[in-house]
């Protein structure tokens, strides 16, 4: 087998050596349902790097993939790594002066769009002067561009290139829960590492399970999900191309019975309230994992109590590819975000780098195989970032006595009331609690003497805010997590603002 230390050879082409060539890879929900095994995945993806060097790509060469969850997605990834030219996933839901900027930052010389994306980033390709391809996913290409048909049409395979696990594979730019988005670029040898670790001793897939990730391939948690992780086995992964609302997942649930099921907290949220009002789809759900945010401990206990599944709340970033810290099988306690993952280590620092004592607040350190090798042209943000082995995850913890972790919030969002920390998303699971609300967010706020204190954004199910209920949920708050942390104004909105992977950006909350 060609490609020593190419991160294809171990997902891709080794199922052929090791006789599970036919099974299926990948699997279409809705629309055409096309699907595609992992021999014919070995071949169009050694085919889609012969195309890269019919087209001049050179290795190490850029390519941007602003492509849905559809079955090019994983040809183009393996086939770009298969030339040695880096694969760059975007995130779907971008506005057209982010691509722009995107564009230009990472001096991309090829471009891969899915058709029903063309209209968004096309204004943004005429201000990139390294971009010299651009092919679109669609039978008929728009003019100045090339079909992914005619860009592979022809092309012969060319084996797998070989390279050290420690070169650059493929970037992904930060969702951007404050600030630009930011390229952090992974080795080859960090995919394995997250399937060595997370993969095989938290979710613990197997070849016979069917994968369904409502969060997407275009961002760390649902590349893992629903890509590396069943390639690890040779295992299913469905792939839907819609918007992951709770009725659309539930119909994907009902159509392609997935054994494990990923998703992120706001879904599992309006899904619990969702299955009030509709009947539960029949699946054979053995393993649910939630990231992006910390799982409200009143929604992981409805879920499973409607499904008899445990969520497995777990935290990962893009900086470290996958999750680190999670909750496991059998040992679940919902408002905790559990502890390190098999491989990882751990670290709970104060404000002087000194390891925070249990039921002290401190900024989580990670360390693993998988981190980062740095951003992109960030040499200062690089450098506050990755310190040594160590991994600033900008995440605020405290530690219990018996090593469990509990999520205070991001580092930028925790503030001080009476010169105590208060934690929001304490406070906002307190106001989750409560029957009527789907979800909230907490920032600071000055009262009339300049001093902060907190503010709650909420929203509520199926009811109208009012005095009288403002009034409940802050005795709700003074009851559940103390008499100073009660928001003293509480606002209610119809949503709130959210980064495309369901991380809520408290930072545009405050100052309102």
């Amino acid at each position: 087998m060609s490609g020593e230390g190419n991160a294809a050879s171990y997902f891709v082409d080794r199922h052929l050596v090791e006789g599970r060539g036919d099974h299926c890879a990948f699997r279409e929900a809705g629309g055409r349902k096309r699907q595609i095994s992992y021999a014919e995945l070995a071949d169009l993806s050694a085919r889609t790097a012969g195309a890269f060097e019919r087209a001049h790509v050179p290795r190490e060469a850029r390519a941007l993939m602003l492509v849905l969850d559809q079955i090019e997605f994983p040809q183009i990834f393996w086939g770009a790594l298969k030339a040695g030219v880096v694969p760059v996933p975007l995130n779907t839901l971008l506005a057209t002066d982010v691509y722009e900027l995107i564009l230009r930052d990472s001096r991309a010389t090829i471009l891969f769009v899915s058709e029903e994306l063309w209209p968004v980033v096309a204004p943004a390709t005429k201000s990139a002067p390294d971009l010299k391809q651009i092919v679109v996913i669609a039978d008929q290409a728009p003019d100045g561009t090339q079909s992914f048909a005619d860009f592979m049409d022809g092309a012969g395979p060319v084996d797998t290139a070989a390279c050290s696990e420690d070169e650059i594979a493929f970037w992904l730019y930060s969702s951007g829960s404050t600030g630009q988005p930011k390229g952090v670029r992974h080795v080859h040898g960090a995919l394995k590492a997250t399937s060595d670790t997370y993969g095989a001793h938290v979710l613990g897939i197997v070849p016979q399970d069917v994968i369904f990730s409502a969060a997407k391939l275009f961002f760390a948690y649902g590349l893992g999900n629903g890509m590396t992780f069943p390639m690890s086995v040779g295992a299913t992964a469905i792939l839907y191309n819609g918007r992951p609302t709770p009725d659309t997942v539930m119909d994907v649930i009902n159509a392609e019975k997935p054994t494990i099921f990923c998703g992120v907290p706001t879904l599992y949220a309006a899904t619990v309230m969702h299955l009030d009002h509709h009947e539960k789809p029949d699946a054979p759900l053995r393993r649910c994992i939630s990231a992006g945010e910390a799982l409200p401990m009143d929604v992981g206990k409805a879920w499973e109590a409607i499904w008899g599944v445990e969520i497995l709340d777990g935290v990962g970033s893009t900086e470290m590819l996958h999750i680190f810290l999670s909750n496991a099988p059998g040992d679940v306690l919902y408002g905790s975000s559990g502890i390190a993952v098999p491989g990882y280590e751990l670290r709970l620092v104060d404000e002087d780098g000194n390891d925070a004592a249990p039921g002290d607040i401190g900024e989580l350190l990670v360390r693993g195989a998988s981190a980062a090798d740095g951003y992109w042209n960030k040499r200062g943000k690089s450098r506050s970032t990755f310190e040594g082995e160590w991994t600033r995850t900008g995440d605020k913890y405290e530690i219990t006595a018996d090593g469990r972790y509990i999520y205070c919030g991001r580092t930028d969002d925790m503030f001080k009331v009476s010169g105590i920390w208060v934690s929001p998303f304490e406070v906002e699971q307190a106001l989750g609690s409560h029957p009527c609300v789907l979800e909230a967010a907490v920032v600071p706020a000055q009262d009339d003497s300049g001093l902060d204190k907190p503010k709650a954004f909420v929203v509520l199910k199926d009811t109208e805010g009012s005095d009288a209920l403002s009034q409940e949920l802050k005795d709700l708050v003074k009851e559940r997590a103390g008499k100073w942390k009660y928001p003293r104004w509480i606002e209610f909105r119809n949503d709130l603002p959210k980064t495309a992977t369901g991380k809520i950006q408290r930072f545009k909350l405050r100052g309102e």
